[in-house]
């Protein structure tokens, strides 16, 4: 992993003897430390910048056990893309093997993998390359498996995960079969208990209480329910495929249906049909909304009345008016929105109104691999940004159980992992 030395091999001195008047053996070697995990070093770079940005001393002594307290808390997360949060690492080794394929040129690609501070047009080269690097079903179930690991790592108890099912006839693969090689992927994850299927099916991978988590008195376990999404670019007669497999695999967790892709291409009117269709069927609906200017659509998107939007970076006054009266809940994604230039700095950021209006807003990645960050990071960012404590941010993640597309019996696990979570945790 980037940021992590590997250790040398302990070395015995084999040649000295234990001396014949009762001498004990030597002790053994102590264990090698294990590696950090994935999201660790970023993590850890986000406390930094975090506390440089808020012009507070970082006390290396204790630099660690703070960053701990953030990855301790328990968290919900609601907006993340499946391939964007993909694994540095792993994104480096297929695309390696995409170049000595000659698929792609690996010299090209290689310094951006490997920068943790990438510009816009960086950022734009990393989407292109996993583009091409997920269009196979072996990749799509490693990389699930490893992005629900990697959640599951810094105490994500509920994840939504969000995908657009694709196709690629090359290789025989379809909608169904995409979202297939994703559900294998949740099968084999195997660090933590996934609750991924409808309880009335009798998922045989549930375990204990979710709190085991928080307690280490049982196996970790982590919610996951998945959103299946309509790109822009796609017609009606494609979104409304898209929602009728997710009708199909509502056994296998999926809970929603969200629009996103280029916001520039497309028009509302092309989804309207699928998104209407999806909501008389029951699955909740999420949309990406004011990612750009476009004050008519943004308009139309809010009178729809989704259950939540994405960023909302571009909301005028009287968006705002209306979504603050209908209590429409905003995922925030603030390294996102920042990195994308959509916000020119977290001084302005509309987190800020939200939250002293309370007003409903969720705390979220987007695309923790393309933007470097984690969920801890996530949170330690806002805190130091908008001078909340730790007891403010215990709250808010909390609150996000509310506004999860999960039934009634998991928001009351999730609650109670979060009420016992705070008795623990040093406030």
């Amino acid at each position: 992993m980037r940021g992590y030395k590997e250790q040398p091999p302990i070395k015995m001195n084999v040649g000295v003897k234990i001396r014949d008047m009762g001498g004990a053996p030597p002790a053994p070697p102590p264990p090698l430390p294990p590696p950090p995990p994935p999201w660790a070093h970023k993590t850890l770079l986000f406390y930094k910048a975090a506390m440089t940005a808020g012009r507070k001393k970082i006390d290396r002594f204790g630099e660690r056990k703070k960053m701990e307290w953030w990855i301790s808390m328990p968290k919900v997360e609601l907006h993340a893309h499946l391939n964007g949060s993909i694994r540095d690492s792993t994104l480096l080794e297929l695309a390696k093997n995409l170049g000595e394929k000659g698929v792609i040129l690996f010299s090209d690609v290689e310094h951006v993998i490997r920068k943790n501070d990438r510009s816009l047009d960086e950022v734009f080269k990393m989407f292109d390359l996993i583009h091409i690097i997920t269009t196979d079903h072996a990749t799509l179930t490693r990389i699930t498996k490893e992005v629900v690991e990697d959640f599951a790592s810094e105490n994500v108890i509920y994840l939504e995960l969000r995908t657009t099912p694709k196709r690629n006839d090359s290789i025989g693969m379809s909608k169904r079969s995409y979202m297939e090689a994703v559900v294998k992927g949740l099968r084999e994850v195997g660090a933590v208990d996934v609750d991924f299927a409808s309880r009335y099916e009798g998922n045989p991978l549930k375990s204990g209480p979710v709190d085991g988590i928080c307690n280490g008195t049982t196996k970790e376990k982590i919610f996951v329910r998945l959103l299946l999404s309509i790109d822009r670019r796609e017609t009606t007669a494609d979104a409304m495929e898209t929602v009728k497999l997710a009708l199909e695999m509502r056994d296998l967790g999926v809970v929603g249906i969200d629009l996103s892709g280029n916001p520039t291409v497309g028009n509302w009117m092309t989804f309207l049909p699928a998104l209407q269709f999806a909501r008389e069927q029951g699955l909740s609906i999420t949309l990406h909304c004011g990612e750009v200017p476009n004050p008519k659509e943004i308009q139309a998107m809010l009178e729809f009345l989704p259950e939540r939007v994405g960023h909302a970076c571009f909301f005028k006054e009287d968006h705002w008016e209306n979504a603050k009266s209908l209590k429409i809940p905003i995922e925030i994604c603030l390294t996102s929105n920042i990195r994308t230039g959509s916000i020119s700095s977290l001084d302005v950021h509309h987190f800020a109104d939200l939250y002293h209006e309370k007003h409903p807003l969720i705390l979220c990645t987007d695309d923790s691999g393309v933007f470097s960050t984690s969920l801890s990071g996530e949170y330690i960012l806002a805190a130091s940004s908008f001078g909340l404590g730790k007891k403010e941010m215990i709250e808010l993640g909390r609150s996000a159980i509310e506004f999860t597309f999960a039934d009634d019996e998991v928001k009351r696990e999730l609650r109670e992992a979060f009420d016992s979570a705070a008795g623990k945790l040093e406030l």
